[in-house]
């Protein structure tokens, strides 16, 4: 029997052999911490849907950002949860609400050696749970809902955001929040944009951790249809086009194709978000029994990243860089 001369298993032969034709390797530097910040606790309390995960109050975030920082991670992204919401998430540009202190305080801890974060929506913040504005008949306003996102982005900013992202999903945010920075001199502060935010049922976990519940209807009208994959593109391309610096496929591993075509079609940087319901599964999974937590979070994440994500928010940011070793 003949073979072939090229034999790909001579290079498959060592664990050093692997390593050294990898075609993609995960790193520290590609991980984005998620962190929730709660108003009026006074320590951090455990989210049962994420394990591993909490919320924390103001002087805890403080030490995990430390941590992050000392294991070599770049950047985190914040999320609030206030002590008060109202029909508008008024708390979301309280320059005294629980994410600009939190903001504030960490600026003030880490400087730059951390990019921060602030996710830009109101969902948190909202007693009824929509990422906008309601109109009359209880839709979303889009309009309505743009001129809160301004102040949201304005308020952050000042607190010390290095990067404000806007997830709710309207028309024209990124225009609207590009504008508004660099109105009130924000000009260095960074847009990500949750370009490809897809109506996924894997948000679950994520809606425990900051107290959020839709009292009626769903996202689905604002959010991307999980079937349509070019409409995905269109979303990104308006975004870029808008002023965004940096774009979002959210949920990841679920939409590594929508990930491997945005990732052909522009330049920016490329970030996934490894959703509350894929981390939830394997943690999940993994305190059963049944598969390699780490490993698999570990095959997941480059998977992201071979499909062409620059960058990965993920609730595994410390266990893998402890893992990867900085």
């Amino acid at each position: 029997m003949t073979f072939p001369t090229h034999r790909p298993r001579r290079l498959r032969r060592t664990a050093a052999l692997r390593r050294l034709v990898a075609e993609t390797a995960l790193r520290t530097d590609d991980l984005v911490a998620p962190l929730f910040v709660r108003e009026g606790i006074g320590e951090p309390q455990p989210v049962p849907s994420l394990p591993g995960v909490a919320q924390h109050t103001v002087a805890s975030l403080r030490r995990e950002v430390r941590r992050l920082r000392d294991l070599g991670v770049p950047g985190v992204i914040l999320f609030g949860v206030p002590a008060r919401k109202d029909a508008e998430g008024s708390e979301a540009w309280n320059p005294d609400g629980i994410v600009q202190m939190a903001l504030a305080e960490l600026r003030g801890e880490v400087g730059d050696d951390v990019v921060l974060m602030a996710d830009l929506c109101v969902d948190e913040y909202t007693d009824h749970g929509h990422c906008g504005i309601l109109a009359p008949d209880g839709s979303v306003d889009n309009d309505a809902t743009l001129a809160v996102y301004r102040q949201a982005a304005v308020a952050q900013a000042t607190a010390g955001a290095h990067v404000c992202a806007p997830s709710g999903m309207m028309d024209g945010q990124v225009a609207a929040i590009r504008s508004a920075l660099d109105a009130a001199g924000h000009e260095s502060v960074a847009v990500l944009a949750y370009a490809a935010k897809y109506a996924s049922a894997l948000y679950g976990p994520f809606r425990d951790a900051v107290d959020v519940t839709i009292r009626s209807g769903d996202r689905k009208g604002y959010q991307q249809d999980w079937r349509n994959a070019r409409e995905a593109l269109t979303e990104v391309r308006a975004d870029i086009a808008e002023g965004a610096d940096m774009v979002m496929v959210k949920p990841a591993v679920t939409y590594l194709d929508v990930i491997a075509r945005t990732r052909a079609a522009v330049n920016v940087p490329l970030g996934a978000y490894h959703v509350s319901g894929e981390y939830a599964m394997i943690a999940a999974a993994h305190r059963q029994g049944w598969i390699d937590g780490p490993a698999v979070a570990l095959e997941q994440m480059t998977a992201v990243k071979r499909a062409g994500a620059d960058f990965i928010l993920t609730y595994f940011a410390a266990e893998l860089a402890e893992a990867l070793g900085g």
